[in-house]
């Protein structure tokens, strides 16, 4: 599969945009792309990029800096928050204690809704507890089963939107590639995308 070009990037994140509102971050996943290949990304005006490695992470900010807005995505491990720290303005995956008490900027907690055990997340009905050891909680994250109904999400995202609601959180992190449409319809107001920006990048 080849490459898209500048001019496919950006015609495809202003559709993107435009598709989901003002009222919707559209967070562009960077984890396949290589450093050089971020600057595809700026020069197509995306604004904000999520990263998963804090290594990587690292190494894209030292070549882009202010470029972007950065978030971190991944699950974060607590002995690289000091990283996303001096790097990023949200954190959309924060699940451990140990993570929080080293996290210093505004975070999102990720839930695990479907309780499959090689996900990361806190538990729905530990939410409380564990929202109450951290006090720059925005709001919540989740990642649904893999499926290719996006129909098959929206129970998640919908519950998700209602746990948000019981703790007084606005913010709400759902919604990848193949099911933002219905993430957005159930109250995302961030998205993490990159195969609708940029096709498929996952190795083989």
């Amino acid at each position: 599969m080849s490459s898209p070009t500048l001019s496919e990037i950006a015609d495809r994140y202003a559709a993107l945009r435009d598709e989901v509102g003002a009222g919707v971050t559209v967070v562009v996943a960077t984890k396949y792309l290589a450093v050089d290949e971020l600057q595809l990304l700026v020069d197509a005006g995306v604004e904000v990029v999520g990263e998963n490695r804090a290594q990587d992470l690292e190494a894209k900010h030292a070549r882009y800096g202010d470029a972007f807005r950065w978030h971190f995505i991944g699950h974060l491990q607590s002995r690289k928050a000091k990283t996303v720290n001096a790097i990023c303005e949200l954190c959309h995956s924060l699940s451990t204690e140990s993570a929080a008490a080293k996290l210093e900027i505004p975070a999102l907690v990720e839930v695990n809704l479907s309780g499959e055990p090689t996900k990361s997340g806190v538990a729905p009905e530990e939410l409380g507890a564990f929202l109450e050891r951290y006090d720059q909680v925005r709001g919540l994250m989740t990642m649904p089963p893999a499926t290719g109904d996006p129909e098959a999400s929206r129970p998640y995202f919908r519950r998700l939107r209602e746990l948000a609601s019981e703790h007084g959180l606005r913010e709400l992190s759902m919604g990848m590639s193949q099911d933002y449409g219905v993430a957005v319809e159930e109250g995302a107001t961030h998205i993490r995308v990159g195969s609708s920006i940029f096709g498929n990048r996952r190795p083989q």
